[in-house]
């Protein structure tokens, strides 16, 4: 392998995927989500980086444009394994985490059978916006459950009409617990939308390389 600035970077974006977990296990809250988010967006930016510097550069690999897929999808599969576990297996996390997990596992076996007319199936402007919005809508997961720790921690000790009284400016909110609310709240919502969005994305994606992929699949093709 030659060790270049993209290739580089597309090896520290693979290193990165199971220390989003290793986070989980070694931290306690909030840390680990900083942390995570820290890695999760950095991981994300890398993505962007690694390929825009390999074409500028002319550095562009073979190895790096095996791993640069595989690092992706392992960056979105454990952070989504993450995200499934810290939110105790909610539903509305689960599922569009489910569908997203199913289509990467079944377009790489799509890819692996192909083989070599793989080539078919490349990567459309449709399937990179679903990566983004994958990645925004992880990170967005992430600080909502940075948001949610304070808030919790902000009103312990406090009962649920103090709470309320606080959130509706009836008494002084020095703690800052309306703001914490406020962001625990309206991320927690973007970021399951955005989940969702990517949801659909990719089963649309998917749905568009199998459709591709159909010719090549029928018996004595």
């Amino acid at each position: 392998m030659i060790w270049t600035v993209p290739n580089i970077l597309t090896v520290l974006r693979l290193l990165a995927a199971p220390a989003l977990g290793v986070m989980f296990l070694y931290f306690t809250r909030p840390y680990a989500d900083w942390f995570a988010l820290a890695l999760f967006v950095g991981a994300s930016v890398t993505d962007w980086f690694d390929g825009y510097l390999a074409r500028a550069w002319k550095q562009v690999s073979k190895m790096g444009a095996m791993l640069d897929p595989i690092a992706d999808k392992a960056m979105v599969s454990i952070a989504l394994l993450v995200l499934v576990c810290v939110s105790q297996v909610k539903l509305f996390i689960l599922l569009p985490a489910v569908l997203i997990m199913f289509r990467e596992v079944f377009v790489s076996g799509l890819r692996e059978f192909l083989g070599d007319t793989a080539g078919l199936l490349k990567v459309t402007k449709l399937a990179k916006w679903k990566t983004t919005v994958q990645m925004v809508a992880i990170s967005v997961l992430f600080a909502q459950g940075i948001f949610e720790h304070y808030f919790v921690m902000g009103s312990m000790g406090m009962d649920n009409v103090m709470v309320a009284d606080i959130l509706q400016g009836a008494v002084p909110d020095h703690g800052g617990l309306a703001n914490l609310y406020q962001g625990m709240v309206w991320s927690g919502y973007a970021g399951i939308a955005l989940l969702w969005l990517a949801a659909v994305l990719t089963v649309v994606t998917g749905f568009d390389y199998f459709r591709k992929a159909m010719p090549y699949l029928k018996e004595g093709a």
